[in-house]
Formats: C-alpha cells, sequence, structure tokens
C-alpha cells in the first residue's frame, strides 16, 4: 500500500465546533513487560507536516531519531507523561495510561480545547473533550507527531537502562518481549523496572514469590504475553 500522510481532518472537524486548540495524544509502552508507559501530547495547528511523518511503527529507528528532533521544532508544543511500571502494577493499565496521559497534558504550556486520541477506547475521560480515532497516528498529524515523540523519548530511556541489565536487551528491544528478554527473565528474575503483576510472571516459576498482585476492579485485563 502506498504512504498516505497524515492529514488535519479529524482537527479541522473538531475546529469547526469550536475547539481552536487540538493536542494529538498516543501511547507506547504498553504491551512492554518492563519500562514505564509513556504518554506523548502534540499541537500542531494546521501547518504541513514534515515529509514522511506517520505512525512511529511504520518508521524505522534511525528514521524515528532523525525525525524527533524535527518535529519537537515544529510542533506548536509537545509534552510527555509516563507511568512507571509499578504505577501499571497498583493501578491497571486503563488507569495508568490515564495518569501518564493527564501527566502529558499538564505538562503542555498550552490548554487544548480538544484532544485526539489513538485507538477506539477514550482511557482520558473528562474534563476534557476526546475524539477516538482509530490508526489516528497514521491518519492524524497531531497524533502522528505525539507517536514519533513518545516512541524516541521511552527507547531512549530503556537504552540507557541496557548497561545496568545487559543480560536483557533493552537496547533493542525496549522493554517488549523477545527471545532475550525472555531468557534473561528465566535466569535473572525480573528487574526493578518490570511490571510485576503482568501475565508473564507466571511463566517465571523460580520468581514466581515476586508476582504482584492487583484489583481488576478498573476492568482493565492481564497482558497475556506468556513465554
Amino acid at each position: 500500500m502506498p504512504y498516505q500522510p497524515p492529514t488535519h481532518s479529524v482537527e479541522r472537524s473538531l475546529r469547526r465546533t469550536g475547539a481552536t486548540l487540538v493536542a494529538g495524544l498516543d501511547e507506547v509502552g504498553r504491551g512492554a513487560w518492563a519500562g514505564p508507559v509513556t504518554v506523548g501530547a502534540a499541537v500542531t495547528g494546521l501547518r504541513r507536516a514534515p515529509e514522511g511523518l506517520t505512525d512511529s511503527k511504520l518508521l524505522t529507528p534511525r528514521r524515528r531519531e532523525q525525525m524527533a528532533p524535527v518535529l519537537a521544532d515544529w510542533v506548536t508544543a509537545y509534552a510527555l507523561g509516563q507511568a512507571s511500571a509499578l504505577e501499571c502494577d497498583e493501578l491497571g493499565m486503563t488507569a495508568a495510561l490515564r495518569l501518564a496521559a493527564l501527566r502529558a497534558l499538564e505538562a503542555l504550556p498550552v490548554r487544548p480545547d480538544a484532544v485526539i486520541l489513538d485507538g477506539k477506547h477514550d482511557y482520558l475521560g473528562g474534563p476534557w473533550r476526546v475524539r477516538t480515532v482509530i490508526k489516528g497516528d497514521q491518519s492524524c498529524v497531531c497524533v502522528a507527531a505525539a507517536s514519533v515523540l513518545a516512541k524516541v523519548h521511552r527507547d531512549g530511556q530503556m537504552a540507557e537502562l541496557a548497561p545496568e541489565f545487559p543480560a536483557f536487551g533493552f537496547e533493542d528491544n525496549a522493554g517488549y518481549p523477545s527471545p532475550v528478554h525472555r531468557a534473561a527473565l528465566a535466569e535473572f528474575g525480573p528487574t526493578e523496572h518490570h511490571r510485576l503483576s503482568w501475565a508473564f510472571m507466571d511463566a517465571l516459576p523460580r520468581w514466581s514469590h515476586l508476582k504482584r498482585s492487583r484489583s481488576m476492579a478498573d476492568g482493565d485485563e492481564q497482558l497475556t504475553l506468556g513465554f
């Protein structure tokens, strides 16, 4: 399929209903076993996007790293918010995502009138006016910008942890499941940066005493990424 650049169509539709400032939000790290969940928030206005901008997952690591400083200078405003691995354990992913998103929005130097969330679920809720867009990181300029900025920042954080935990391959897998990551967990057990309530802990009988339980009252399902 040929490259389809993201547009401002959703942002324009929100502007027609009175939302002058619109922020795009995207998360990274939701499916990881280790590290924080990160939400990027970007306000871009209606200017033409940098060439090649799209969902961060569709870009090579090198291209993302090249684009991130360009975006940081180009956007009207952006900010990042995070919820730690411990907060993910204690709150569940839905609430952790909301916490990270609120931190990102509160860190913006401007207050948006509306927010575009990537996906079909509104994990943010009031008092924000929210529009959810499936594959918004591919179709909406502001969400795509948030996607790249959040991904590059979190990947960099995980790479910085790699020398301290060399067996886990954080510089390559960024805390996501991988054969190297699985092998290190089985041999060395989870680190302080792992989400100890996640289902991968069930496949680590040697380290089962470290598993953390939490309430499922928020309706957030456990991730079942197994070995």
